[in-house]
């Protein structure tokens, strides 16, 4: 519940308004004077302000504007005992949501903070909600394992620093999302450029990097920006860092040393404001030790490690992952996804995730896609993954209880193989050892278009 701040030069005036909305159950803070509320508002959580218009020093009017400058969303109340239409409409005009004047009456005072903390509540859940539609599925970072936890709290800690970021783990992981989730959490006001080393040739990657000038090379007609001074007061994350060549790896060298370089074919020496996170999924020192990154390189770039561990690792969010990207896909396709079966997750958190969350991803968005319910199943899912479940052997994982009729273990038997080798009757047939005319026959008897046999 967010605080309410008195602000009255007048010492049993702040007393009788804390009286009055801690019996409202309020949270109140005081302040003497303009300048002291301007300090309690900094330290944030204030929802609602009553300030008193006539102070010494800064008068109300005054506090409000900066009010309005330090925290737009509270609300302000004006208190005067110099209650006239001009004071009301000037307060109005400067941002006030309401206007009481002395003498205090409890009813008043306690309708007036109710309206202003409803408004206050309703802004801060819009911006909340614009907030989660600006921001970038990417930029999520989904888990609740101790391992994430653990990596979650490092990146917080490190993100608003100007310090280097080298983050490690294998492929798929989800390292640019990380880095994606320090620059979003790093309070920089420029954008995050993201640079695949080991996509780009050599003889390109240093005029991305650095730009070139015209006249450069053949072909270069005019000035071509670099990446650098794309991420001008930003982030720039080097992917794959590990596969720059020797001579890029000078230049990057010098970039995070002295903050300098020069664009291809120029003479002019540029500053670099940039942020860098480097990623990799190779073992950093293995490639120290084999010659393929310089051992001054890797201390800069390595100035914070962060390491995402592979997803058999924290298996605990799997599942958790699971029901995210089903939901993704479900929106991206015009799906209507309301869960996952039971057997369809115990399968995701069996199989071995080589291909770690960016595999799961996949699999999910298939799923989905493929889905003839509004609930996943484990048909659903690609073969690989239905195997480790122990389904590659259909028969093994279906069981009945004493007494089921052989009509219902047969249908049951039925449907979940045809599930299992995604309605391919054929194969479904040749596994049950029956021919594929019973399996029609049976599905137009269950639809009612003809009599059961006994």
């Amino acid at each position: 519940m967010p605080k309410i701040l008195v602000v009255d030069d007048e010492e049993p005036n702040r007393i009788a308004l804390e009286r009055t909305l801690a019996r409202e159950g309020q949270q109140v803070v005081l302040a003497g004077s303009a300048r002291q509320g301007l300090d309690r508002l900094r330290e944030g959580d204030v929802g609602v302000v009553i300030t008193d218009l006539k102070m010494p020093g800064m008068d109300g009017m005054e506090f409000l504007k900066l009010c309005r400058t330090f925290s737009p969303d509270t609300q302000v109340i004006m208190v005067t005992a110099y209650g006239t239409v001009e004071h009301a409409v000037e307060a109005m005009k400067g941002g006030a949501c309401d206007f009481i004047t002395k003498p205090l009456r409890r009813a008043e005072v306690v309708a007036a903070t109710t309206r202003a903390s409803e408004k206050y509540s309703l802004l801060a859940e819009n911006r909340r909600l614009r907030e989660q539609l600006t921001r970038s599925p990417t930029q999520e970072m989904i888990g609740s394992s101790a391992a994430m936890k653990s990596l979650l709290e490092e990146a917080a800690q490190v993100a608003p620093s100007r310090a280097t970021v080298l983050i490690t783990g294998e492929s798929g992981t989800g390292k640019g999302q990380l880095a994606r989730w320090i620059h979003s959490n790093c309070g920089r006001s420029g954008r995050m450029v993201t640079v695949n080393c080991g996509a780009i040739p050599d003889n390109l990657l240093e005029s991305e990097l650095f730009g070139y000038e015209a006249g450069a090379f053949t072909g270069a007609s005019a000035r071509k920006e670099g990446r650098f001074d794309l991420a001008a007061g930003g982030t720039l994350f080097l992917d794959e860092v590990t596969e720059l060549s020797p001579s890029l790896q000078v230049k990057l060298l010098r970039v995070l040393q002295d903050g300098e370089y020069e664009r291809v074919g120029g003479t002019r020496t540029l500053q670099a404001d940039v942020r860098v996170l480097a990623g990799t999924n190779r073992d950093p020192v293995a490639a120290v030790q084999e010659g393929k990154l310089r051992a001054d390189l890797y201390y800069r770039l390595n100035v914070i490690g962060l390491h995402v561990p592979p997803l058999r690792e924290r298996r605990e969010d799997i599942a958790l992952l699971a029901r995210h990207f089903a939901a993704l896909h479900a929106r991206r396709n015009g799906r209507t996804i309301e869960g996952i079966d039971p057997a369809a997750l115990a399968a995701l958190e069996s199989y071995p995730w080589p291909g770690n969350v960016r595999e799961l991803e996949n699999a999910l968005e298939r799923a989905v896609v493929l889905s003839k319910g509004e609930v996943l199943r484990l048909g659903d899912l690609p073969a690989p993954i239905r195997a480790a479940a122990g389904a590659g052997e259909p028969g093994t994982w279906l069981s009945f209880a004493v007494g089921t009729p052989l009509r219902d273990v047969e249908r049951k038997m039925i449907e979940e193989t045809l599930r299992y080798y995604d309605g391919d009757r054929l194969k479904a047939a040749s596994i049950l050892g029956i021919a594929a005319r019973t399996i029609y026959r049976r599905e137009a008897e269950w639809r009612g278009e003809g009599p059961e046999e006994d």
